[in-house]
Formats: C-alpha cells, sequence, structure tokens
C-alpha cells in the first residue's frame, strides 16, 4: 500500500498544506489546503494569531484524512519566534513576532554580557535584531514577571505540534536560530544563558529530526527540519559542491551546506549565519530581506493592511507618489512584474538589507526614501519594481562574492527553491548580475525537505541521497 505523509509549511505570509507520496521513483504532490498567516496589534505589539494557526493547522489535517490514509505529520515554520508555557501548560504572554520594534537596542544590552565577536565564536549566528536572544532580552526588561512565571520555551513550530499532541519536543534546527546554542557542541550554551540571567529551566532536550512527537487522531506526528531554511535547502538537487542554494520566499536565504560550524574573524564580518540542520548539518548562509518587499509592495498597492490594527497613513501618502498608481486595482505579482521588465532601463540600486525594510509602516515609502539618497527615485509602479528587483539580485552577487571569500570555494551555479524560484525576471537578473548558472526549483522545496525526513523516517529512503535522486526525476 502506498504511504502518504502530509507536510504542514508555514511562512510568515501563508500557510499550506501538501500530501506526498513516491510513485514510479518519484516524489508526487498534491495540495490539500491553504491559508493566509498576517499578524495582529496586541498589548501594543505585532504578535501572531496563535488560535488562528492552530486553527488552520487542524483543518488541514482533517481535510488531508477525508481523501488519504496518513502515515506522518510534519509541521515547519520560520525561525526565531517562540512562546512561553507555565508549569501547568498554559500560555504566558504573546506571540510576539519578530518584526516587532521591542528588540531595539537590545543587541547593545547583550554585548554589556558578552562581546558579539566571543558571541558569534560560541554561537555561529549572525547578528540580526529580530534573533531570540535579543527578543528574550526585551522580554526580561519589558515584563520579567512572563520569565518568572515560565517553564518551557517552545519555538512556534514545537507549540504546533505539542497543541497537536499534548507532547513538548524541541528541535535542534529550529532551536539553533536562537543564538543561544553552542555551535560545534549542538547544544543550548547554558554558560551563556545564565550569564544573560534567563532561567536555565525554559531550556529543554533537544532532538534530532526524524523524532516523534506523538500522535494527532491516530497518526503518527514527526519532526522534520522544524525550521523551514532546515527543509528547503534538504530539498536542493545540487549537481556538485560547487552550487549556492538560496531558499527564496518571504526571506531569501542564501548559502551552501557544510559538515561544520564556520565561526571565523571572516564569517563573523560577512554577517553570515550557521544555522542547524537536519541529521547534524550546518546551513553556512546569509539572510537576505527577500520577496518579503515584493510582497509588501503589493499589499499596499492592493489596500491590504500585513498587521491588523495598524496605521495606514504612511502608506496612503507613498501611493500618492506613483504617477501611475490605480486606486482600487488589484495588482498581481505576474503583473508587477512585468512592470518591472518594462521599466528594465531604470538606474539605481539600493541596499535590501537596510533595517528600516523589516517593518516599515509603509514599504514604498521606505523604498522612495533609500533610493533618494541614491540619486536615482522611481517615479511608476515599474521603476519600484525594477529598482527592488535589481537591488535583490545585486545583494545574492555580493553575498556569493563574500561566501567565496570566506569558504575560499569559487561557485559555478546557483540553485534556487522556493516560491521565488517561479520569478523569472529576478532569475535572469540573478544569472546577469552574478555570471553563474540558474537552476530554478521545485518551487515547493520547503514542503519536499519536510517530506524527506518523514519518508526516511518510515523507511521509505535509506538516505538523504536516494531522496534527492527522486526529487531529481520529478
Amino acid at each position: 500500500m502506498m504511504k502518504r505523509f502530509l507536510a504542514i509549511d508555514i511562512g510568515a505570509s501563508s500557510g499550506r498544506h501538501i500530501v506526498g507520496y513516491l510513485e514510479d521513483g518519484k516524489i508526487k504532490l498534491e495540495e490539500v489546503y491553504r491559508f493566509v498567516n498576517s499578524q495582529v496589534r496586541k498589548n501594543g505589539h505585532d504578535c501572531w494569531d496563535l488560535t488562528s494557526l492552530v486553527s488552520h493547522v487542524k483543518a488541514g489535517i482533517d481535510k488531508a484524512m477525508e481523501s488519504y490514509d496518513l502515515e506522518s505529520i510534519g509541521i515547519d515554520t520560520w525561525g526565531v519566534d517562540f512562546v512561553l508555557l507555565d508549569k501547568d501548560l498554559q500560555l504566558v504572554g504573546d506571540a510576539v513576532a519578530y518584526r516587532d520594534s521591542r528588540t531595539a537596542g537590545m543587541d547593545e544590552e547583550v554585548e554589556r554580557v558578552i562581546s558579539f565577536e566571543e558571541l558569534y565564536r560560541r554561537t555561529g549566528i549572525q547578528k540580526a535584531s529580530y534573533n531570540t536572544i535579543y527578543q528574550l532580552m526585551a522580554l526580561k526588561k519589558e515584563s520579567p514577571e512572563q520569565l518568572e512565571k515560565a517553564a518551557h520555551l517552545l519555538m512556534v513550530p514545537e507549540y504546533l505540534n505539542f497543541a497537536l499532541t499534548g507532547n513538548i519536543v524541541h528541535d535542534y534546527t529550529e532551536s539553533s536560530t536562537t543564538g543561544l546554542l553552542n555551535a560545534e557542541e549542538k547544544i543550548w550554551d547554558f554558560e551563556l544563558i545564565e550569564k544573560l540571567g534567563l532561567p536555565r529551566r525554559i531550556f529543554g532536550l533537544l532532538e534530532m529530526p526524524g523524532a516523534t512527537v506523538g500522535d494527532y487522531r491516530g497518526v503518527r506526528v514527526v519532526l522534520p527540519a522544524l525550521h523551514d531554511t532546515g527543509s528547503a535547502y534538504l530539498a536542493v538537487p545540487a549537481r556538485d559542491d560547487r552550487a549556492v542554494y538560496i531558499s527564496s520566499g518571504t526571506w531569501s536565504l542564501l548559502g551552501v551546506e557544510n559538515d561544520h560550524a564556520i565561526t571565523t574573524e571572516a564569517a563573523r564580518e560577512a554577517n553570515f549565519t550557521n544555522e542547524g540542520g537536519a541529521w547534524g548539518r550546518y546551513r553556512f548562509l546569509k539572510n537576505i530581506m527577500g520577496l518579503w518587499m515584493i510582497q509588501s509592495i503589493r499589499r499596499e498597492l492592493n489596500g491590504v493592511k500585513y498587521v491588523e490594527g495598524s496605521d495606514g497613513s504612511e502608506s496612503a501618502a507613498a501611493l500618492e507618489a506613483l504617477k501611475d498608481y490605480e486606486k482600487g486595482k488589484e495588482y498581481s505579482f505576474a503583473e508587477l512584474e512585468s512592470l518591472a521588465r518594462a521599466a528594465d532601463d531604470f538606474k539605481g540600486i539600493i541596499d535590501v538589507n537596510n533595517e528600516r525594510f523589516l517593518a516599515p509602516k509603509s514599504m514604498i515609502g521606505a523604498v522612495m526614501e533609500l533610493a533618494r539618497a541614491s540619486g536615482a527615485v522611481p517615479e511608476t509602479i515599474g521603476e519600484l519594481m525594477a529598482l527592488v528587483y535589481k537591488s535583490l539580485a545585486h545583494c545574492y552577487s555580493r553575498a556569493i562574492v563574500n561566501l567565496s571569500k570566506v569558504t575560499e570555494k569559487a561557485y559555478t551555479s546557483i540553485n534556487i527553491v522556493g516560491g521565488g524560484s517561479k520569478d523569472g525576471y529576478l532569475n535572469e537578473l540573478t544569472g546577469e548580475m552574478t555570471g553563474l548558472e540558474v537552476i530554478a526549483g521545485p518551487t515547493e522545496g520547503t514542503a519536499l525537505g519536510n517530506l524527506i525526513v518523514q519518508m526516511i523516517s518510515a523507511g521509505v529512503f535509506t538516505d538523504l541521497t536516494e531522496a534527492r535522486k527522486a526529487i531529481q526525476r520529478a
């Protein structure tokens, strides 16, 4: 009997339930459920709607079960965000989202305890304002009573697993994004945790992908690589070790796989990160703002708010600066790409990794502001999009140059997986600016990586090499 598996892949903007199975040596996929994931404004912060997330996760599983006998279920999400549970396993506080501004200045708080140079040597994690380590320091400063009450720290996908099974199981790949793990030993750095004044008790034993969490309605819930990038990298059908990977979605995660962490001074200066992967592997990569910029611009053009309850006045002012903006019109991603192509001769590059793009009140306004400083200000939607597209590709190119310097290796190709692999214009620009061959797909890379771990755990594949061959055949 054919074994079928369910991958639940949840990103910062949407979630999807995908059933996967092996047929004629190829992994086949069928999407059975999709939902929008957005944020809400609660108690002065931008937060994830956990009630909605759990509801959608269960609704999608139930729908899949109507048509299939499932072998197992696996969930993956973004990294760094967490919730706290008390000793009675009740939520303490809100699930504050990583784009919230509460972490402003927290890097300085941490550096009063430990220099970033030493922190990087220990954890191998890049400096980014949204890292869990800075979120916890913000919580300690703003609401210390929550940490005093907490008995468990669960990353978001760990909480979703708990909501399904009632069991708390901690995943190495997701926890590696916290900035609190010892990179080489792959365990919590309790010396660091205690130096920061965080309660040791909330950090539980880590498990590797493939472990069983429990069951939901009689179906086994398995740990894939809970961190979505960890899952996506597993699905890259790279032809050799000279390939750069880009997991292209809300974020663009550009890098390579290694069997060891790189925590050199050169790696720190280039701000590359070492995230944990399945079977103890490492993803050495650069976080790039990614399609979040395009997604945000489209939402603004279409009058849609990302955070419910937020003020839209700055967005309205920015839209007025675009000569061809039509209020009430629905702009598709395909149309925005077409308009960008038509404005291909627009000159100008901005730094897409500028902090102002993390959570601006108006993405269009933030892009315009930085463009003014560069001297090339877009006047139309096409010019705006061309600027963003070219700036993303330029950032990819610079990151690959730095990657080559740090690893002392010349790269010959780029494998792009995820939703962004369908963006032909961005792929073309990436090839032009890097001078490397671009190989696009698979689009559902994260779901495939999620399924691979489940299938290996169930004995469908013996190892990752065999599983990747099934992806190449698909």
